[in-house]
């Protein structure tokens, strides 16, 4: 197991520079944790979707996240919908970007591991380091953005 999910050693999978992250397996069966519309200036829709060790800790709403936790967020770029003047649907997959909480592994950034992927396969140290500036600013919830949608 690594980070919450299998990983299978006859095809490895490409992982994050940085904190060796991969894509989980059947992460899209997932649970949505909350959707969100990211305005200027990437435009994006998104979708945070947790495996159970995360949705565990948002239902009783007593982080700090436990080591396994997996959150992963979805997003494309949107268009108008043709069918309904008044609607936004998805367009083309920007990235999924990957939070996986062990606090031995990833002490120095709170407990959490990050990898980010566009096509599926993993982007450069920039971003890993974008991710973790972000969620900095976000220390008194276990460095995690997304609030469980109601």
């Amino acid at each position: 197991m690594f980070g919450g999910f299998a990983r299978s050693e006859a095809e490895p999978k490409p992982a994050s520079p940085i904190d060796g992250i991969t894509i989980p397996d059947g992460y899209r069966q997932w649970k949505l944790v909350a959707p969100a519309l990211e305005h200027e200036p990437l435009n994006e829709l998104r979708a945070v979707v947790g495996n159970e060790t995360a949705l565990a800790t948002y239902r009783a709403g007593t982080p700090p996240f436990p080591d396994g936790s997996v959150l992963v967020k979805l997003a494309w770029k949107h268009i108008q919908s043709p069918e309904f003047e008044s609607a936004l649907v998805p367009r083309m997959a920007t990235t999924v970007q990957v939070m996986v909480k062990d606090w031995k592994r990833y002490a120095a950034t709170g407990g959490w591991g990050f990898g980010c992927f566009v096509d599926r396969k993993p982007v450069d140290q920039d971003q890993h380091e974008t991710c973790w500036g972000c969620e900095t600013l976000v220390k008194s919830r276990d460095y995690v953005f997304t609030r469980l949608a109601p």
